[in-house]
């Protein structure tokens, strides 16, 4: 099944998504993507449902088929002050920003959206799966951020970010135990089950 290119006929739509919402260490990263009217791409998918190499090799067909992209980073440290969710919607305002075209409707992905500088939006419940320019826009994200994550892994090679990115697996968790916690984690998540009252 083939996704949609488009939400309403003759908009410029970009698509927003973000990536690292539920990891213990490192940023949320989102992207937002217009891509040409009708586009349609044979593997572009919601991203989780793509491989390592699909999601690398599609990211640099987005980038030049892309009429317009970018991405938005909210540090741990942020997210750490105004909690993920303002955090992930901060992101995906930051990469609107930096959009060399300005879109006239924003498809974000999920149920929830703080409104953008007056410009409409729609939220889309799985919408990675339903939308081309969501999809995309879910691949540069996680590409974007997976990459941070493999440069942060070289500095703390203890905590496995260059396989988990970050999010809380069993050997992610088992480190903390161990190594306790790094300058990235996020001290705001609960980091371990056993700790609830870990940062007091």
């Amino acid at each position: 099944m083939s996704l949609d290119s488009f939400f309403q006929k003759n908009t410029v739509e970009a698509g927003c998504d973000e990536a690292g919402r539920g990891c213990l260490a490192g940023p949320v990263v989102a992207a937002a993507v217009i891509l040409p009217p009708d586009y349609t791409h044979d593997v572009l998918n919601d991203s989780k449902k793509l491989s390592f190499k699909q999601r690398n090799a599609i990211k640099e067909e987005i980038k030049s088929d892309a009429i317009a992209w970018a991405v938005g980073v909210v540090s741990h440290t942020e997210i750490d002050e105004i909690n993920i969710l303002n955090a992930s919607f901060l992101a995906m305002h930051r990469a609107v920003d930096q959009l060399k075209t300005k879109p006239e409707l924003l498809l974000i992905d999920g149920n929830r959206f703080k409104p953008y500088d007056g410009i409409p939006h729609e939220t889309i419940v799985k919408g990675d799966g339903k939308y081309y320019s969501i999809a995309a826009a879910s691949v540069l994200a996680k590409t974007f951020r997976d990459e941070l994550m493999l440069e942060l892994h070289r500095e703390y090679p203890s905590y496995g970010w260059h396989t988990n990115a970050g999010y809380p697996t069993v050997a992610h968790r088992d480190a903390i135990r161990e190594f306790g916690i790094t300058p990235h984690h996020r001290k705001s998540f609960r980091l371990l089950p056993e700790q609830l009252e870990i940062f007091e």
